[in-house]
């Protein structure tokens, strides 16, 4: 039996209509439609939910409705990926505002004819930035890769 079926079956053992769970739920009593009509899944969150209120395991919820298992995996790999994606895409940036800085320092040194020497030769201050966005470039390639 599929989630759509166990729901449907376990919403009327409890007396409950669609209204009912919904509001039990703070859905809408649609979602609930939808859901037991095949059209649709809930989230992790409502799915524990659902799981409190009919007494029983989110396992029993999802056995046989392997689309749904797999849905929830994916979700939770998105999730971990989303978190990652993130981190890299601010070293990125750093990076990019790092060389625009440097960049903009030489030219108003070049210009005002004033020579800012505190860090020209640290190597962190020459190659920092662009090992920032190299790092970040090939997280994300690799997050991108790991997550298909």
């Amino acid at each position: 039996m599929d989630f759509h079926n166990i729901l449907k079956k376990k919403r009327i053992e409890a007396n409950l209509s669609q209204e009912g769970l919904a509001d039990r739920l703070n859905i809408s009593r649609q979602s609930i439609s939808k859901w037991e009509n095949e059209k649709g899944y809930p989230n992790i969150e409502t799915l524990l939910k659902i799981s409190d209120i009919f007494n029983i395991t989110v396992d029993e919820l999802l056995k046989g409705d392997d689309y749904l298992k797999d849905k929830i995996i994916q979700d939770s790999k998105n999730l971990k990926r989303h978190k990652w994606k993130t981190f890299f895409d601010v070293l990125i940036v750093i990076g990019l505002i790092l060389i625009v800085a440097k960049i903009a320092i030489f030219i108003i040194t070049k210009i005002s004819g004033n020579e800012i020497d505190f860090l020209s030769g640290s190597i962190i201050y020459s190659f920092g930035p662009l090992c920032l966005m190299i790092i970040g470039a090939i997280g994300t390639d690799i997050l991108s890769k790991k997550y298909k």
